[in-house]
């Protein structure tokens, strides 16, 4: 049995981070469950200028992202992000070219594999 199976995930609607989320076409959120420990991976992109002209980076020289954070337990509805509590993730976290939505998905199915083993070995 793979023990990835013990962390609960869910797959949610909405972003999880970025201030201008909204304008992005790109959005993933996860929440990752496992015993008392929350997070969220999220991932953005593909943002729209406000003149809906052309895609804007959203990071200096990248177009798509992924950010995990812990959860805020104090939303014990959502367990949306505490942005106080980014945890960097060692597999790639940015895209710098705009056609590549199947590569975000693929960057954030990895991230998420790689916080769901961390979280197992007790370094999260």
């Amino acid at each position: 049995m793979n023990g990835n199976n013990k962390v609960k995930t869910t797959e949610r609607g909405w972003a999880g981070h970025f201030v201008s989320a909204d304008r992005c076409k790109f959005r993933r959120n996860t929440l990752l469950e496992y015993q008392d420990t929350k997070i969220v991976v999220s991932s953005v992109g593909l943002m729209v200028s406000a003149d809906k002209s052309r895609f804007e980076e959203i990071g200096v020289d990248r177009y798509f992202e992924t950010m995990c954070f812990y959860s805020n337990l104090k939303d014990t509805r959502y367990y949306d992000i505490d942005v106080r509590k980014q945890i960097h993730p060692h597999s790639n976290w940015q895209i710098s070219e705009i056609d590549a939505d199947d590569k975000a998905n693929v960057m954030h199915d990895t991230i998420v594999e790689e916080m769901k083993e961390r979280l197992l070995k007790g370094e999260l």
